[in-house]
């Protein structure tokens, strides 16, 4: 416990202002004069650095780029390798995992080892890992790298631990999946083709162990050669020549006849009692053209060959193999069964498709039911036990990327009955004609924690929508969208003007979201320079929505004086600070003024039937000024209790009653500071300098847009862009290894001295803040305010006089004055808080929320019910005094209001600048975290800004993350770690600690089905009554140890069982020949039972045989 004590009296209550204007306070750097009569503020901080740490906690959305794709059909769990190396497996809902190989090559292909809790990836970079699935954070518990030879393909025979691994120069090796040592057994490409062949048959495209017999291993090479390699003799059963490439292999359940795809579009299919030519070759989607020939068409890239029970027909099921003249079709997975030919086009193009079956057992029939496909953005699963083929409802969050996710908003701990509400409102505009059968990836064990609360994530996308998520638990799901753009009017390909040329890509991307849950007032700022403000109701309504025109622009004609800027009067009369909408500024008498004074969109003006959920009251538009288009709104607040709302961008500052609809300010930022301004800067007028009025825009974070082309950047790539001419910044923009063209890292160098922003007359309104302070050092009492934080690093302080009453308050305008009250800090500013003496946060009021569309009687409308937080009553002889805490780019401070005095100022970083920063409580207490632009995450103490976490989180940081990040309480945050997935973090210790019992078992103890009994007969006369002992043939004993330069044995960070797996000398021998004997002990015991079968079926056959000579012996040839 630690107590930081600071002298309160003798501060100066009424600094002087000095002649250019500044507060002395502002340039104090947070020292204190000295106090003649001390009174000790002690503040009791609570947190420590123990209480941070940071890690991971999960990953939600679509994996990445996707490229490989894997299923246990025992555990019913599901894997998808992505291009960045990444590996999520999906089991039930609640139990999806990621996991990342730490060199980044993309995942070639994934094998489980079905129902033993482990999978294989091969990696582009030519090695085997072996992760461990039975723990809840997977781990790698080996590693093989091959050196010479480059991997193309894999397979794990089911119960068996060699795995094949073929390469690109033909070769086929074998792996032990316990040492992950190579076997001496190699089959070159040499020795599996004909010696009297003279070309080199390609890499190795296909393996796979006939069903009949386990001895026999099939190869397809790319060139169209096959070949039946018989394990056991080491030669050739067979070779097969064919002149199409072929692309994949799958066998019939019997093991008699097998089904190649190739990249003509044709499927043939093989006997194995001929292997001279096919027996059958198909196209599928190829017609016959006059001339006899088949028209040419796409690859098909995999086919799979699947037997049914209910059904004398087989499945086909096969990607691509379209014909080439049918430009623009989608791509398209193709059900054949029997003669009934399907085709189901997708909206991407599919990476990779798995049939679902019943059995792990490739020589019983398939059954199968359901058909996963991998899409480049999406992931299908097909329902096959329905004729018309319906998908299956997807329980993960797949669709966070429908639209291009532009901006997030986290917030913790809200109000327990707000998700319900959203749930059952959103559930009513589901989608419909799902399967009705349950989920088929349905493996692994997850339940609810303890600790849990109620947590909402809100996602901004490009084309307008708002998603709301259920975040509770670590856990997503979807529960309400709303699209912004139903507002307004769709714009029409031949209209002609300004409005028209600023339809691009994306006119209602969402820039900036504003929620206040308890009251359900959501604001939400478009990059057409347009806000919308929805309030929620359960029921529908027919109403008219409520279009406001804002100009801000810089309009004065002459340059201006700092004695005429002085002489200013003070914005007092009410009047004067609410100007009509409708008509054009006084100032602005100009034709071309009067001409371009349009907005960017068209508000519908008519009556609106709005559903229950969401409904738009009001648009706030700016408008076009001078041929130029309106500048991107930079910051943005809205207080319910209050009424207002505030927007701010480059130009200046506007405040708008949302209850009286009415503009209450609509002033340029320089006009705010009065006679105040610190730098004593000169307006200049637009005309005689334009370019600076659409070079410079806002601060340098992540919304500079350049306005060489003078319209709105809506497309997506856009909003990741920076331009800034007139402030020094710099950057650096290099290609990140895992992002996209756009996607760039970035640093900036920009001087904080007064100098270099000297006269300058754009300053951007970075961040705004309704709050009950005080305006003025004189005020006895705290009043509603609004602040105002610039790019310039000011902070402007303006109170506002509220009506009161609630009859008052519908008619009485709302007067602000700017009083210009002025503090300053380095960098742009981008965070307001407030403290009470004791260190607790102070909310901002709020209104509590009710629905104005219930019915109810019109002669006694609701009252409005407030909510004030008002400074803690437990230090009284502080009065209603209290602590803001103001964070900017490089530095934060702590002011004492209303004297505004700095009592504490810690530089936050000084090669770097904050692109993130909020006040959150964590462990029932509040701290700063901030996240910089070098991947930087720190934690700074409250009130006294002493450091209790900096990690350098992220090395590189680039716009997707600077844009998408933020913190919320319960020590949380979030960022878009790609275009398609959310990535949740903690920088609590406490929940650390918990998350393990908040993830999901990916693997149960499941009993492995027994093969099913084929019977003595079947089993005789077309079985496998042969046993293939693979450790004979593979082990060291026999084929001798594997080429040491080929593959290097690197060993896995997996936790005790890596260790034990990985453990040299003699007791790692030991415990190797140990399950060597257990293994084969338990084959001898399955032969054992076998051959007791075999007994059992040999003695009813006897009896049966027995019965009927008894039964049929004394009957005469005609009786029969």
């Amino acid at each position: 416990m630690k107590k930081f004590r600071k002298v309160l009296d003798g501060l100066t209550t009424s600094s002087p202002v000095n002649p250019g204007g500044s507060p002395a306070c502002g340039s104090a750097a947070g020292t204190p004069s000295a106090a003649p009569t001390p009174r000790e503020l002690e503040i009791q901080e609570t947190l420590m650095s123990e209480h941070f740490q940071i890690c991971k906690t999960v990953r939600h959305g679509f994996p990445y780029q996707p490229t490989a794709l894997a299923f246990d059909p025992v555990q019913k769990i599901l894997a998808i390798g992505t291009r960045s190396g990444g590996v999520r497996l999906l089991g039930r809902p609640g139990v999806d995992c990621h996991c990342q190989h730490e060199s980044g090559a993309a995942v070639l292909q994934l094998q489980f080892l079905i129902n033993e809790g482990a999978l294989v990836t091969a990696c582009a970079d030519d090695t085997l890992h072996l992760w461990n699935l039975r723990q809840r954070r997977p781990a790698i518990l080996h590693s093989l790298k091959f050196n010479r030879e480059r991997i193309t393909f894999c397979h794990l025979p089911f119960q068996s631990k060699w795995l094949y691994v073929g390469t690109e120069r033909g070769n086929t090796h074998i792996v032990n999946i316990e040492s992950f040592v190579l076997s001496g057994y190699v089959i070159m490409w040499n020795k599996a083709i004909e010696l009297s062949t003279k070309t080199h048959p390609g890499p190795v495209v296909h393996l796979s162990d006939s069903p009949k017999d386990e001895g026999k291993l099939l190869i397809g090479f790319e060139s169209g050669t096959i070949v039946m390699w018989d394990l056991r003799v080491k030669r050739a059963d067979f070779r097969i020549y064919y002149d199409e490439a072929i692309h994949s292999v799958s066998w019939h359940h019997e093991g008699r006849q097998f089904m190649c795809s190739h990249s003509d579009g044709s499927l043939s299919m093989w006997n194995l009692r001929n292997t001279a030519k096919p027996f059958q070759v198909t196209f599928p989607h190829g017609k016959t053209q006059r001339d006899g020939r088949k028209e040419s068409c796409k690859p098909i890239l995999k086919v799979e060959y699947k037997t049914s029970r209910n059904s004398s027909e087989a499945f086909v099921i096969f990607s691509g193999g379209l014909s080439y003249d049918k430009a623009g079709r989608r791509p398209t997975l193709t059900i054949m069964h029997g003669k009934a030919i399907t085709v189901l086009e997708m909206d991407y193009p599919i990476v990779d498709f798995m049939v679902l079956c019943d059995t792990p057992y490739l020589n019983e029939v398939q059954e199968p039911y359901a058909v996963v496909v991998l899409l480049e953005k999406d992931f299908v699963v097909v329902d096959l036990t329905q004729s018309n083929f319906p998908i299956f409802e997807n329980p993960y969050p797949m669709d966070v990327h429908e639209s291009p996710v532009t901006c997030t908003a986290y917030f913790a701990d809200c109000p327990p009955d707000i998700i319900p509400v959203l749930y059952s409102i959103g559930a009513k505009h589901k989608k419909t004609g799902y399967s009705h059968k349950e989920w088929p990836v349905s493996g692994g064990t997850w339940t609810v924690g303890s600790q849990t609360y109620p947590e909402i994530i809100v996602t901004g996308h490009a084309d307008g929508s708002i998603k709301f998520w259920d975040a509770t638990a670590i856990t997503l799901q979807m529960l309400y969208k709303l699209k912004t753009s139903k507002v307004f009017e769709n714009p029409k390909s031949g209209d002609v003007g300004r409005s028209g040329e600023l339809v691009e890509e994306d006119p209602y991307a969402v820039q900036m979201i504003s929620w206040c849950p308890q009251s359900r007032i959501f604001c939400v700022v478009g990059i057409s320079a347009h806000v919308i403000l929805y309030r929620f109701s359960k029921h529908d309504a027919n109403t008219t929505i409520t279009s406001l025109e804002v100009r801000l622009q810089c309009e004065m004609e002459d340059v201006i004086s700092p004695s005429d800027t002085e002489n200013t009067p003070c914005y007092s009369d009410p009047s004067g600070l609410s100007p009509q909408p409708q008509p054009p500024s006084p100032r602005s008498n100009t034709p071309d003024s009067a001409r371009d004074s349009i907005p960017c969109l068209k508000v519908k003006d008519r009556m609106i039937r709005m559903p229950p959920g969401y409904q738009a009251e009001l648009v706030v538009q700016l408008l076009w000024i001078d041929g130029e288009p309106p500048q991107q709104i930079t910051s943005l607040d809205l207080n319910s209790a209050y009424g207002l709302l505030a927007v701010g961008n480059c130009n200046g500052l506007a405040v708008v009653d949302y209850l009286q609809k009415t503009i209450l300010l609509c002033m340029n930022t320089l006009e705010l500071y009065g006679s105040a301004d610190p730098f004593q800067r000169l307006t200049r007028s637009p005309r005689k300098n334009r370019q600076s009025t659409s070079d410079f825009c806002m601060r340098g974070l992540s919304n500079f847009y350049s306005d060489s082309k003078k319209r709105i950047r809506t497309s997506y790539q856009s909003l990741t862009e920076l331009s800034d001419n007139q402030v020094s910044l710099d950057l650096e923009r290099s290609k990140s290894p895992t992002s996209e063209s756009r996607e760039n890292s970035f640093s900036r160098s920009r001087s904080s001295s007064v100098s270099s922003i000297d006269r300058e007359t754009k300053e951007a309104v970075t961040t705004l803040q309704f709050m009950e302070s005080y305006g003025r050092k004189s005020d006895p009492l705290p009043t509603p305010c609004l602040w105002v934080g610039t790019s310039l690093g000011l902070v402007l302080i303006i109170p506002m006089s509220i009506p009161m009453d609630e009859q008052e308050r519908q008619e009485d305008p709302v007067t602000v004055v700017p009083t210009g009250t002025v503090l300053m800090l380095k960098g742009s500013i981008l965070r307001f808080s407030f403290l009470d003496f004791g260190g607790a946060l102070i909310h901002s009021p709020y209104e509590v929320w009710r629905d104005q569309q219930a019915p109810g009687d019109p002669d006694r409308p609701r009252k409005r019910k407030l909510v004030n937080f008002s400074p803690s009553s437990s230090q009284e002889a502080s009065g209603d005094c209290h602590l803001a805490v103001v964070c900017s780019e490089k530095q934060a401070k702590v002011f004492l209001m209303p004297t505004q005095a700095c009592l504490y100022v810690h530089n936050i970083t000084e090669s770097s600048f904050v692109l993130r920063a909020d006040v959150v409580s964590v462990c029932n207490s509040v701290c700063l975290a901030c996240f910089c632009a070098n991947g930087h995450i720190m934690t700074l103490s409250l009130p006294s800004l002493r450091p209790l976490l900096d990690v350098n989180y992220l090395p590189l940081t680039d716009m997707r993350i600077a844009r998408t990040f933020c913190f919320t309480n319960g020590g949380q945050a979030l960022y878009l770690c790609s275009p398609t997935e959310i990535q949740r973090i903690t920088y609590s210790q406490e929940m650390c600690d918990n998350l393990q019992e908040m993830l999901g078992e990916l693997f149960t103890p499941i009993e492995t089905p027994e093969a099913q009994n084929r019977g003595f007969l079947k089993g005789f006369f077309g079985g496998n009554a042969q046993t293939f002992d693979r450790e004979e043939l593979f082990g060291e004993a026999s084929a001798g140890k594997g080429s040491r330069s080929l593959a290097q044995h690197i060993p896995g960070q997996g936790g005790m069982e890596g260790m034990k797996a990985a453990a040299g000398g003699v007791v790692g021998e030991l415990a190797r020949a140990r399950i060597a004997l257990d293994e084969r002990g338990q084959r001898l015991g399955e032969l054992e039972e076998r051959t007791a079968l075999m007994m059992s079926s040999a003695e009813t056959f006897s009896k049966h045989a027995h019965e009927m000579m008894l039964k049929c012996k004394d009957k005469k040839w005609y009786q029969f």
